[in-house]
């Protein structure tokens, strides 16, 4: 209850309330009330994402042109960055450790390129994902967004430099004699696949590394054992002929193997059939269904605990 006193002022002093001396939890409920940040459900989670779409692709273009915006070539880094790879690569697997075995000169260079912009698209959505949370802390503290719009806008910025590169792809494949075919238009399902997939490993790193900084200092040498595992370098077909059958069905299955030997499938006129694994479509609709779902789930739990602590 609540008197006047004597200078005017209203004093509160114990007694019954209009609310029946509820508890702040009650209240909030009475009210309408919800806790600040407080997760959403999963189905209200992905409608915000949806409502957020054009600001997804806003910061991810933005973050493209930024990128490179300091050197003096700009955006050619994109492109110039994975050739030089592929130049080092080339000179020390393909001349001095000869893993071109089993292909031709003109088969094995864009064999390489092909491989290394491959895989470095999805090291690359992974590096950026690692610090899509960490990395921004003053963006997630200051606006109210569903977080995981940063590690799909991260990994859709890869995306778009990896189009920009295709174009550098397509002239060394037909440099090398590998002409526009009925089988480049399977690229198109070849790079859905690889995104969602590269997206969930996104959401999974984003989610660690937001707990876990130091992780992207150890996740280079991952990336670096995944990809010497890979093929990126050599046909895992032909330089582990001999080998237990299940080796090279265990190495030939891992992601970043199926989405390059897709991609080389589908690009390269002389690397057949015989070089893919059985069901390889199925296995690549695998991975990336089940690593886009399961990463978003994963990083969706946490929702609430981004930017805290």
């Amino acid at each position: 209850m609540s008197e006047t006193t004597h200078d005017g002022r209203v004093a509160v002093t114990d007694g019954p309330s209009a609310d029946g001396g509820l508890s702040p939890a009650e209240l909030a409920a009475k009210y309408g009330l919800s806790v600040s940040g407080a997760r959403p459900g999963l189905v209200r989670y992905v409608r915000q994402l949806w409502g957020r779409r054009h600001f997804i692709l806003a910061f991810s273009q933005a973050k493209l042109t930024a990128q490179y915006s300091q050197a003096k070539l700009g955006q050619l880094w994109q492109v110039a960055t994975p050739l030089l790879n592929a130049l080092v690569y080339y000179f020390i697997f393909g001349l001095i450790l000869k893993a071109s075995r089993g292909m031709s000169h003109g088969t094995y260079i864009p064999f390489l390129v092909t491989g290394v912009f491959v895989f470095t698209f999805t090291q690359s959505s992974i590096m950026a994902g690692v610090r899509a949370i960490s990395g921004n802390l003053g963006l997630v503290r200051a606006l109210h967004f569903p977080r995981a719009s940063l590690p799909i806008s991260f990994a859709l910025q890869q995306l778009q430099q990896l189009l920009f590169s295709m174009i550098v792809l397509f002239a060394v494949a037909i440099g090398f004699g590998s002409y526009p075919r009925l089988s480049w238009l399977l690229i198109i399902p070849v790079l859905v696949l690889q995104f969602l997939f590269n997206t969930g490993l996104s959401l999974i790193v984003a989610r660690m590394g937001a707990k876990t900084p130091d992780l992207a200092q150890l996740m280079p040498f991952i990336l670096r054992t995944w990809m010497y595992a890979s093929g990126v370098m050599f046909s895992i077909h032909t330089m582990l002929a001999g080998r237990p059958e299940w080796v090279v069905r265990a190495l030939q299955a891992n992601p970043a193997a199926v989405y390059m030997d897709l991609m080389r499938f589908a690009l390269i006129k002389n690397y057949g059939a015989a070089n893919l694994p059985p069901h390889v479509w199925a296995i690549a609709l695998f991975w990336a269904v089940v690593v886009f779902a399961g990463g978003f789930v994963y990083f969706w739990k946490a929702e609430e605990r981004y930017g805290r602590g």
